[in-house]
Parts: structure tokens; sequence; C-alpha cells
């Protein structure tokens, strides 16, 4: 398989390339580089999103739909989203009860107003339009809806920060050359998050973006963030 990774510029093409590259290895590389944690951070997600029955849930960036099984299996009516189709290949392999579906974060394939919540995991800092997204975001999102995110983020503590700035530097190359499908994908994945905003500068764009209500809450530290908001607008009942 080709060895190919994205750049900071985060051309749409590259980004999906680069996935459809690591898809075969992808949970099992997610797993390692958190050391089990990212399942943690995964009931976290679900606990703020607090799936219903008859929800309906865009759970984009899903990559092999992990982070869908959970929403599913409360009853909502959930729509994993992504544009690699190697890696939709992969959950639909795994998870075939799941209904994937391509779509692009800049041109999601839903029509206004579609979705109780909409949610995203580690996969905003890897869209070329950070502001676009969530706007994009906002319009599917019916009002009185939440948006979830979860994404690397900046650690509160300096000496942890600086301790995880060796783990993304060095440990993670260094695993992927044993374990991952495409190594220099994981030399991208230290960049993207060093490059990515902190807490308050992504709280910002979400205001502007149109999100109201918006907050964070820091996980392991501040190594991943949940921020949280609501378009503007009466709540509708799920059904």
């Amino acid at each position: 398989m080709s060895q190919t990774r994205a750049t900071l510029t985060k051309r749409r093409a590259d980004v999906a390339a680069m996935f459809d590259t690591v898809a075969s290895r992808y949970d099992l590389m997610n797993s390692l580089m958190t050391l089990g944690v990212v399942e943690r951070w995964r009931k976290d997600v679900t606990a703020a999103i607090d799936p219903l029955p008859g929800m309906h849930i865009l759970d984009l960036a899903a990559g092999t739909g992990a982070s869908s099984v959970p929403l599913a299996a409360a009853g909502a009516h959930v729509f994993p989203t992504d544009m690699s189709l190697g890696m939709l290949r992969v959950g639909k392999q795994k998870l075939p009860t799941l209904n994937y579906i391509a779509g692009d974060a800049l041109q999601l394939p839903y029509a206004d107003n579609s979705f109780d919540v909409v949610t995203i995991s580690y996969g905003l800092r890897n869209v070329e339009d950070t502001l676009g997204a969530l706007q994009e975001l906002l319009r599917v999102t019916k009002p009185g809806g939440q948006v979830v995110i979860a994404e690397f983020s900046t650690p509160t503590n300096a000496v942890f920060r600086k301790a995880y700035g060796f783990v993304l530097g060095s440990v993670i190359p260094t695993l992927s050359k044993g374990f991952s499908s495409n190594s220099p994908a994981y030399s991208y994945l230290g960049e993207s998050i060093r490059d990515w905003p902190d807490q308050r500068t992504l709280a910002d764009l979400l205001s502007e973006a149109g999100w109201r209500a918006v907050g964070w809450m820091n996980l392991t530290g501040g190594i991943v963030a949940l921020h949280r908001g609501w378009k503007p607008g009466k709540p509708t009942h799920a059904g």
C-alpha cells in the first residue's frame, strides 16, 4: 500500500487519500497511541450528546463507526459520515448494521435543520476550512440543537504540555512504524495537533460560526477538549 500523508494545507483529496491508507489499522493505532484512554473519551462524548430513542444524530468524520455504536445502541438514528471511502469500507466490514454515508464536511449531503445533535471527534482539525465546517454543521442542525466536538487540544500544565510534545514528535512516529499501515500519516498527526488552535480560540470560532452558549471541558489535562454549543431557536422534539 502506498505511503501517503496530508500537509497542513489539508487539501480534501490529500486528507481522504491519507485516511484510506490507514483505515485497516486505524482503530488499533488509536488504542495504542492513547493507551486505551480513547474509550474513556468516547464515553464522555456520548454523555455530552445524551442520545435518546428517536434522535437524529450526525456523526461526522465517523471513520469506521466506533463513535456511532453507543449512539445507535441508545436508539438514536445515527448517520456516520466520512469522506474517506477506505474508512467507510473497513467500518462496513466491522459494523455492517450501521448506515455509512460518504460526505464532505464543507458540503454535507443533508438538508437544512436535519439533526438534533451533530458531533465530530478528532476530525475537525483535518478540514481545510474550520469556520466553514462549523457553519455547515450549524446549517444541518435543528433550531435548539447541539454540537459536540472532541478534538486534541492544548494541555493546561506546562510540564505536561512539554511531555506531550515529546510524545507527538517522537513516540507516536516510532510506534506507527511498527503498527500502522502508513507511518508517514502519523507525522502529519503530530503536526496537525501542534498547529491546532487552543480551547479558547476554537470556542471563539464556534461563536463566530453562529453557535451559542459555547463552552468546553478539558479531558486528561487538556490533551483533548470537548466543546459544546447550541443553535439559536426553539428546540424541536426528536421523533
